[in-house]
């Protein structure tokens, strides 16, 4: 799966940006990532809940909304009553994230939880439990186009051994740095959803661009997928 994120894109055109990743006949993005920033939790402030709920109107493509943001557990249900598909809180902002997950999911949207570069995952196993997705950040949070931290990749590694095993049953997402040579190292370590912004964003073609991400994983990767 392939998560264009619109923090790369042109704020000024956010319908024209979602279209243009959304290809035709399944081939474009398979989800639309929007970076929710309070100037708080992460030193940056992008958009909020009136701009999602504008992308919501103007795209098909489902939303997956990355919630950097103090207090998430009073404004997370926001997102997931308004039709976001897939809503993701940090385990470093939210008091209680289980309840946080019952309760996104009791308003329609996937539950994810998301750990920055220098949260270990261990202490979490048993919270993600409770959750759809987990999201491992490759940079810092806050602002785009940062260079990829390859060692969250033992972090990707873990958490797909438990997934694989059954311990989890949830969707590995990475954010940050991916492009078309981080994506294959990525992909190898067993993520399953890969959000990019300047490598989609940055081309040409965005559309073509999310194409050609695609064909790279099922290159390194073509056991994990199916036609």
């Amino acid at each position: 799966m392939i998560a264009p994120s619109i923090l790369s894109a042109d704020f000024a055109r956010l319908a024209d940006e979602a279209a243009a990743v959304a290809g035709a006949g399944g081939a474009g993005a398979d989800w639309l990532h929007v970076d929710v920033m309070d100037a708080h939790f992460v030193p940056n402030l992008t958009l909020g809940l009136p701009v999602v709920e504008a992308l919501l109107a103007a795209t098909e493509v489902p939303i997956d909304c990355h919630l950097m943001i103090d207090d998430p557990d009073r404004w997370a249900i926001g997102y997931a009553e308004a039709g976001a598909h897939n809503v993701t809180v940090h385990v470093e902002a939210a008091a209680d994230p289980v309840a946080l997950a019952k309760n996104l999911r009791a308003a329609g949207a996937l539950a994810g939880l998301s750990l920055k570069p220098g949260t270990p995952l261990e202490p979490y196993v048993e919270t993600l439990r409770h959750f759809d997705t987990l999201l491992v950040m490759s940079v810092e949070p806050g602002f785009g186009g940062q260079s990829f931290i390859s060692d969250v990749l033992d972090k990707v590694r873990s958490a797909r051994r438990l997934v694989d095993t059954g311990h989890l049953r949830l969707l590995v997402e990475i954010d940050g740095g991916i492009n078309a040579e981080t994506i294959e190292a990525a992909a190898e370590a067993g993520v399953d959803c890969f959000v990019a912004g300047s490598a989609v964003y940055g081309a040409d073609d965005p559309a073509r661009a999310v194409a050609l991400l695609r064909d790279r994983v099922r290159a390194v990767t073509p056991h994990r997928w199916t036609e």
